[in-house]
């Protein structure tokens, strides 16, 4: 998993609330367990018609949000399903932070599972950086997990809270699998003594 510190992107606002996985990344492209790919059906019903033709008033679909890596959203982001194709899909388009007020417990903890900065802030620091993304003109946030800080445009700083051992694992680049594999050592000794105490297992 890639490793988390800093990030200073462009920031997309989507004013919308309850997100749900489902817009996030539709049904039928669950086919796959990979983790790649998925980006270019992120919001596949809120970026494209029926001919597949890009809708022109979605903020994805605007310069400079074409090249976003942070979205501002609305409450409640990520609820809906569990599936972990979400993250996989945000990651794949280029997103590392999203910001809201709040988010469903299981989007959140996959979040923190691929690398994907999920901060919480209050209302009204959600929407001075709502209003921030929204300057087409300079709607870069640069995100400083080392000190729990979101810098703005005009200098302004947000602090945000995160479980330390999370915080520790992005910084780390490290997954389930990564923290499992960190242990390798101790896992070896004890499958060797195991085999000698009981070899009929």
């Amino acid at each position: 998993m890639q490793k988390f510190d800093q990030h200073k992107g462009i920031a997309a606002p989507m004013d919308i609330l309850n997100i749900d996985t489902d817009m996030i990344i539709p049904k039928q492209f669950l086919k796959t367990i990979k983790r790649t790919g998925l980006g270019a059906n992120l919001f596949d019903e809120m970026r494209f018609d029926q001919d597949g033709n890009e809708i022109a008033d979605f903020v994805l679909n605007n310069a400079p949000y074409r090249d976003a890596s942070i979205i501002i959203a609305g409450d409640n982001f990520g609820c809906g399903s569990s599936r972990e194709h979400a993250p996989w899909a945000l990651l794949d388009f280029g997103i590392r932070v999203v910001v809201s007020t709040s988010f469903a417990d299981i989007f959140y903890n996959n979040c923190f599972k691929n690398g994907i900065l999920p901060v919480v802030v209050s209302a009204d620091e959600r929407d001075a950086l709502m209003a921030d993304a929204a300057d087409a003109e300079n709607p870069e946030l640069d995100v400083d997990l080392v000190n729990q800080v979101i810098r703005r445009p005009n200098g302004g700083e947000i602090k945000f809270d995160i479980d330390p051992f999370r915080k520790q694992c992005l910084l780390d680049g490290l997954d389930d699998i990564g923290l499992t594999l960190e242990k390798g050592d101790k896992i070896k000794t004890y499958a060797a003594q195991r085999q000698n105490e009981m070899p009929w297992l």
